[in-house]
């Protein structure tokens, strides 16, 4: 009952002052096998996250863009605790759990999150429309899939190769960004879909990295590459932007089986 009210006391004060501060508690390491699980305050969403997945990332954002308090517990998903499949059967993240409520894959907690939590919307009043920013997320799936295909393979593919591959499907999303001729996908503000591919688009610098060179050229995607520089002004993508060396320092274990270093990633200097 304490920590419920230190909450609102804290959510009003910061209202006021025009700065919300959401995260109430935050595991500062990954929790591994071994790990005792983590207490959760009565009435706090908690979300079960690892701070560099992108499918983790999603939900954080529409926390964040929507105000909503919120406990993050990290997950080691190399040695991953015994508790956490109680929670997710498989393992993944992300997961989340409102009171006695669980729900698991990312998509399916932002829509939970966008109905309970409905200011500011992140989809349009209009139902048709809202289906439409529905299926351009679902559609973004064949870019995420074959951004990681880049990003994990190991065989003889050329950068120019990958390239071509990439841009059939970027070109779809920079088309339908021109159609709605608007800032963001979701107007003059980020929207549902902003906020979905955006985990992506933060990580699009790794590709760059691993191959030594811009797999892409200056001159392709002009729209979506605007639209990035404007996202990453945006406070809530600043507050959790992860640099691409950090991220590629992060992933470059994997490429080797190795595990990677969930808490101590630096950019090297």
């Amino acid at each position: 009952m304490q920590n419920s009210l230190n909450v609102f006391i804290t959510t009003l004060i910061n209202k006021q002052t025009k700065y919300y501060i959401n995260v109430i508690n935050m595991s500062t390491k990954h929790l591994a096998a071994g790990s005792v699980e983590p207490p959760r305050t009565e009435g706090i969403l908690t979300i079960y996250s690892m701070k560099y997945c992108p499918y983790a990332q999603r939900p954080l954002l529409v926390l964040k863009a929507k105000n909503i308090p919120h406990e993050i517990v990290n997950i080691n998903l190399t040695r991953k605790p015994d508790w956490y499949f109680k929670i997710h059967p498989e393992g993944k993240v992300p997961a989340l759990i409102d009171g006695s409520k669980t729900i698991i894959e990312s998509l399916d907690i932002c829509d939970y999150l966008d109905e309970k939590y409905p200011e500011p919307p992140l989809y349009p009043a209009d139902p048709a429309a809202k289906e439409k920013d529905k299926r351009v997320i679902e559609k973004s799936s064949r870019l995420i899939n074959i951004f990681f295909k880049c990003l994990y393979s190991l065989d003889a593919t050329t950068p120019q190769e990958w390239a071509k591959l990439l841009l059939i499907e970027l070109q779809e999303v920079e088309n339908e960004l021109a159609s709605r001729g608007s800032t963001f996908f979701g107007g003059e503000k980020p929207g549902m879909i902003d906020y979905m591919i955006w985990p992506w688009a933060e990580r699009s610098e790794i590709v760059n990295i691993k191959y030594g060179e811009n797999v892409l050229k200056d001159t392709d995607i002009p729209l979506l590459r605007k639209w990035k520089a404007t996202m990453l002004k945006q406070p809530v993508c600043k507050e959790l932007y992860i640099n691409g060396e950090q991220l590629w320092n992060y992933f470059e274990p994997k490429l080797s089986n190795q595990e990677p270093n969930y808490d101590d990633v630096q950019a090297k200097m």
